[in-house]
């Protein structure tokens, strides 16, 4: 798909003038050791045919939102932000009205936290986080899961227990696609698929197979599974630019994309790339 209604669901920006990405460790991860800005994203994305964008948190400092904003507010590409904000603080929910009432805060989307950092295996259950995720219900806006594959179960009982609310799998729960292994990623995955508050982006599956040596096969068991479990209308699609870069393009993920989906219908494709995406953050429709 390409057009008015392509979306890009999930990339990223930093400055390393501005913060570190302290996360960004290690000689593999050396590629991302630079400034990417929406300048560099702006003609891989118009050479794919992707006409609007959300721009996702990538700390966890308060500052990066705001920051975001700013850039969505002037920028014809981004239409969402997905930012940070401190769940367990008891002020969570006038932050997030003071984030709505920043320059571009009618950008903001959702929130995310890097729960695959979390030791406790139980984080998303524990009562302060469930408070600070009952106020992003009440403020309208999308929970992004970033969660290793082992910590599946515990988002679908935290999903199970805020129905009103809902949950944006990020990077298919990260499976083990190098590995070919599919269990018990996928019974997990399925469990968190049974309930109707939760949706899922196809991103992030180039990094979590062979960075040299994959191919669209590697991907299509665990892509056809994401699909299968959640239906195409509760599926959409994101580069995870520039983190993509480690194993591809961002013109061969989106090549990989539209090979794993090729067997889809058309309405369909079109959901993936672009209406779930548009429905599930509120974004404007296409011009």
């Amino acid at each position: 798909m390409s057009g008015a209604g392509f979306v890009d669901a999930h990339h990223h920006v930093w400055d390393l003038g501005v913060r570190d990405q302290d996360w960004i460790t290690g000689p593999p991860l050396s590629p991302l050791r630079r400034n990417f800005t929406l300048d560099d994203l702006r003609p891989e994305a118009s050479s794919a045919g992707v006409t609007a964008t959300v721009v996702v948190q990538t700390v966890t400092v308060a500052e990066e939102t705001p920051e975001l904003l700013s850039l969505a507010d002037g920028s014809d590409l981004v239409a969402g932000v997905v930012g940070w904000t401190d769940l367990t603080s008891p002020g969570v929910a006038d932050e997030l009205a003071r984030l709505r009432g920043l320059p571009g805060g009618g950008h903001l989307v959702g929130i995310r936290h890097q729960v695959q950092g979390e030791t406790d295996p139980g984080w998303l259950l524990r009562p302060d986080v469930r408070r600070g995720l009952g106020a992003v219900a009440s403020a309208g806006l999308a929970y992004d899961l970033v969660v290793r594959a082992d910590q599946l179960p515990a988002c679908a009982r935290a999903a199970a227990l805020h129905p009103e609310l809902t949950f944006v799998l990020d990077h298919l729960g990260k499976p083990p696609i190098a590995s070919g292994a599919l269990e018990p990623w996928a019974s997990d995955l399925r469990a968190l698929a049974a309930l109707p508050n939760t949706v899922c982006k196809l991103s992030g599956m180039v990094t979590e197979a062979d960075w040299a040596a994959w191919t669209v096969a590697d991907l299509r068991p665990y892509a056809e599974t994401v699909l299968d479990a959640f239906g195409a209308g509760r599926v959409l699609w994101g580069s995870d630019w520039p983190v993509c870069v480690l194993a591809s393009s961002y013109g061969g993920v989106v090549g990989a994309a539209r090979g794993v989906v090729a067997g889809l219908s058309a309405g369909e494709r079109g959901a993936v790339f672009g209406g779930t995406a548009r429905e599930v953050y509120g974004l404007p429709p296409p011009a």
